[in-house]
């Protein structure tokens, strides 16, 4: 099995983040597909925390409007620089919380019957 080395950003935001009216995480998807990233998913989380100390959780008796959404895209470390600004563009211009980690990954694909 071959590896190749990768970036993978992951971003966290909150669910109620909006960029013109739409989730900032579908933005962030449909700009990474637009750019021919290789992949991207997002994440609901169940329970978080954060700077705020505020904890937010799916639980049905305390239901919160601002679950974390985790948004992780892979691709090579061009592809990924190339592709920062936008995301930071995107959260100015939002004026969303973005939380942006990067980390250096090795990746393969494992396909079926092969």
């Amino acid at each position: 099995m071959e590896f190749e080395a990768k970036q993978l950003l992951r971003m966290y935001v909150g669910e109620q983040a909006k960029h013109h009216h739409r989730p900032f995480y579908e933005v962030i998807i449909a700009e990474a597909k637009a750019e021919g990233i290789a992949g991207a998913t997002v994440f609901k989380g169940v329970l978080s925390y954060g700077m705020s100390g505020t904890v937010h959780t799916a639980k049905i008796l305390e239901l919160s409007q601002s679950l974390p959404m985790i948004i992780e895209i892979m691709d090579t470390e061009e592809r990924i620089g190339d592709f920062l600004p936008v995301i930071e563009s995107l959260a100015r211009e939002s004026g969303a919380h973005v939380h942006v980690t990067l980390e250096e990954v090795r990746s393969t694909v494992i396909l079926p019957g092969k």
